[in-house]
Formats: structure tokens, sequence, C-alpha cells
């Protein structure tokens, strides 16, 4: 019998404040190592903190986009251990009366829906950084993360494999970014990830767990996970015995290393935070809060499927980017563009997505030029833009230095319209059945395939301007003639 692997994430996202969560030194992302620091989250003696009460309202609007429970009461607890980038010695975070209780997030995967239930959501602060072999005097450390604000979310372990824990994963990011509730940006460390791992055969008991901590990619996610597992079942079938540990993933050599023994909860020595007052959320909070929920993704791509007829995938893309899913919608209004919203979504995710790739530009960049690029695609579904003209606009346009809006216009009206008037394309078509006066016997003796030669043939010497059915049109008048 197969063996099975047993997923729980827990996740880590920085709310969008932009203060601290205990005092009022900034978020910003970048800034000069130490900069944004103070008594309070230097934890400096005597220095209290007092709470954010953005980043309540942020926790209770991931609560409740979750389907979890808002406590009306809940409090803060110290959380101990010693670290060089924990500079108080203690965290402050949540632990017997979290903020949000249960939940579940269903995701659709190759293998049908799946549901990844929430044990609960947690406010607490972050620690700051440590910089390992940064100089000849060892590991350097930097303060300006310490006390930023996070959510915990920690997961129930529901998830099967690698692939679902990432499109579990993925969903969440988009819901937290709908919502307003975090960046996502996980190349700043504002979403991370600690994964549970354990194996065990099915309707088995599940297998004792190691925990691989700060996965901070979904690349890093997927292999992380599916190497615990295999390693796991290696060592089972070995006859060796799983050690409950905390991991870290070589991203270089594609393997969880052993970091340390996995805590137990009375390691840290948890108790109530004295210098915060229980956390009381008023239902009127709760309820204000909930009238004020955005569409979440899986709505929106639902409403796009029944309403335009948007594929899922390219649904699932532009979803996953709410400015560029707003950008979209109004770029598509509520006129007759509407009709061309599954062509433009393929568009969109296809052709400009890969001239993006190729760019400087930024999103902003292409966010602001949907309504041009609309037309660009109105164009080449309507066969006034073909294939060639169309990667010629967008290679003109992105890489043109002034506003990606106007360098696509400047490239449409360089390329000028399609050429289908017979009399306009009858010389080209003469020119190239005269040159190749062997071929065209081929095409007459039964050899038909030697058509699409012609139709390439004068299409290469119209620059791509050529309407292809008209081109195609006259070469079986001319030949048949």
């Amino acid at each position: 019998m197969a063996w099975q692997g047993v997923i729980g994430l827990e996740v880590h996202a920085q709310l969008r404040t932009r203060s601290k969560i205990f005092c009022a030194c900034p978020t910003t992302f970048g800034a000069a190592p130490n900069a944004h620091t103070c008594p309070v989250c230097l934890g400096h003696p005597g220095a209290l903190p007092v709470l954010n009460e953005r980043a309540v309202r942020l926790a209770v609007v991931a609560g409740l986009a979750l389907d979890c429970a808002i406590a009306t009461r809940s409090r803060f607890d110290r959380k101990n251990y010693f670290y060089p980038d924990l500079p108080k010695g203690y965290q402050i975070t949540q632990v017997t009366a979290p903020l949000c209780t249960g939940g579940h997030l269903d995701v659709a995967t190759a293998a049908g829906v799946v549901r990844g239930r929430i044990h609960h959501i947690h406010l607490e602060e972050d620690a700051g950084k440590s910089i390992h072999d940064a100089s000849p005097a060892g590991t350097l450390v930097d303060l300006n993360r310490a006390g930023t604000p996070l959510i915990e979310i920690v997961g129930e372990p529901d998830l099967r494999s690698a692939d679902d824990a990432v499109a579990w994963l993925r969903e969440l990011r988009a819901i937290l970014r709908h919502t307003g509730v975090c960046d996502g940006n996980m190349e700043e460390g504002s979403l991370r990830c600690d994964a549970n791992v354990s194996v065990h055969r099915p309707n088995a008991p599940f297998g004792t767990r190691c925990e691989i901590k700060n996965l901070n990619s979904f690349r890093a996610v997927r292999d992380a996970i599916a190497h615990e597992i295999e390693r796991q079942q290696a060592v089972i079938d070995a006859g060796g015995v799983v050690l409950q540990q905390t991991r870290l993933w070589d991203a270089e050599r594609s393997r969880t290393l052993p970091m340390r023994s996995k805590e137990e909860a009375h390691d840290y020595r948890y108790f109530p935070e004295p210098d915060l007052l229980p956390l009381h959320v008023a239902p009127e909070l709760v309820a204000e809060l909930r009238a004020a929920l955005p569409e979440l993704p899986a709505a929106r791509r639902a409403r796009w499927s029944a309403a335009w007829g948007v594929p899922a995938a390219a649904a699932a893309v532009l979803c996953d980017e709410p400015v560029r899913a707003d950008a979209f919608e109004r770029a598509l209004g509520a006129g007759p563009a509407a009709d061309l919203a599954a062509a433009f979504a393929l568009f969109v995710t296809g052709q400009v997505q890969a001239a993006h790739q190729r760019s400087a530009r930024t999103d902003a960049d292409v966010d602001a030029a949907l309504p041009v690029l609309l037309d660009v695609c109105a164009r080449w579904v309507q066969g006034r833009l073909t294939n060639k003209m169309l990667a010629d606009v967008l290679q003109s346009a992105f890489g043109g230095d002034a506003a990606l809006g106007a360098e696509l216009e400047r490239a449409l009206a360089q390329v000028g319209a399609v050429v289908t008037d017979a009399g306009a394309l009858a010389p080209t078509v003469d020119a190239v059945l005269a040159e190749h006066a062997d071929q065209a016997a081929r095409y007459r003796a039964g050899h038909t395939p030697v058509l699409g030669f012609f139709v390439g043939q004068v299409m290469r010497r119209l620059g791509g301007r050529g309407d292809a059915q008209a081109v195609q049109r006259l070469l079986q008048q001319r030949l048949d003639q």
C-alpha cells in the first residue's frame, strides 16, 4: 500500500499597515539597516507597547474572508526564546485565545476541489533579520522588521500533495491581496510559509511530522514538500524512524536539512502579556467589516466564466493580481467590448505577458495600457491585424520609451491596415507565381499542399500585412485558371 503525504501549512502574512503593530515605526521595505527602530521595538526597559488598530481590523478581514469565527475577546501572550534578532527576548503573539478560529479555504486542483481547514488565525509581531556571512565579523542583525505586524494562518493537516499545498497557498495569497490584508510580495518577506509534513498509510494514524521553515516562494514550497515526503518514506522503508524536527530547505542542493529538534509549547514558556489588556472586538465592527468585504477571487473567476466565457486558466492568472483584474474589468466596461472578454483574457495572459517579460516595462505600465491593448486585441480578432503585424506592434511598443499606451497607438499607425483588396494583392501574387512556375505546375498536377508555400511567399513579400484568406483565394483563382 502506497505512502500518502500529510501536509499542514502555517502562513505568516505581513499586514498592510504604515506602522508597526506596537509602535509608530514605519514598515516600509528597503530602508537602511536599523533605521526603523525605537525603544518599543528594540525592547528597551520601560517602553510599553500600544496596539495598532488597523492591524486588528485587517486580521478580522482575513478571518471573515476565510469563513472564521471572530472572537469578541482575545488576548496576547509572550513567547520566550533567545535569538540575536529578537531584541526583547520574547515575541508578543496569541496562543491561548487567538482572534480568529475555524474557517476553511476550498481550492480547485487537478484532482478536484480540496478543502483545507483553518485551525486559527492570530496576531503577532515579527522578529528582526539575521544576515549571515555578510562580513568578516560574522552575522549582522537588522531590526527594521522587529515589531512588523503579522497574522499567522494555521492550517489543519488536510493537504495530501505538494501540488495541493501550492494551489492552496496561491489561493490564500490571492484572497489576502484582494482584501488588502497583505501585499503578498514573497520576495520581500511579506508572505512566508512553514510546512508541516508527515507520511502515513491510508486509514492509518498520521506519522511523525517535520516542520520546514521559512519557505518564501511557490517553487520552494512545492520542491521542499515533495522532497520531504520522499525523504520520510525512504527513512521508514529502510527501517528507520522519522524524528520530529524543524528543518530548512536547501534550494541549491534540493534537500531539507535538520535545524533543531521540534519544540513543544512548554519550551517557549508562554504566559499572558502583562503590558497589553485583553483585546475586545465589538460585534458592530465585525458586521461593518463583513459588509465591506470585496468580491473574492473565486467568485470573480466564476462571474467572468458565467458572464463572459473567460477560460479558467486565464481568469486564474488575471485574478492572482487584483490591480490587474480591476484594470481588466475597467477596460472591458459594460459595453460591446465585453463580447471580447474571453479573447482579451487569453491575449493579455499570452502575447501581452510574453512581450512584457521580454521588456523593462512594469506591471503598472501594462495595467494603464489595457484600454489600448483591448483595441489591439479587437483589431487582431477581427482580422484587421495579422499575426505578424500584431507581433510587430507589441515588440515596437514594449521596446519604446514613451507611455505604453502612446507607443501602442504609434505602432498601430505605423503598421497600417491589412491588405484585403484583390486588386492590391494581385501584383504580388502574380510575381510570386511567375518566379515559381515549377511549384505552380506541381499544384496543377494535383499536389495541392504547395498552396501553403505560395501563401507564405506572398505574405513574406507583403511584410505580413496581407490578409491570409484573401491571399489564398486569389492564389487559388490564379492557379486554377
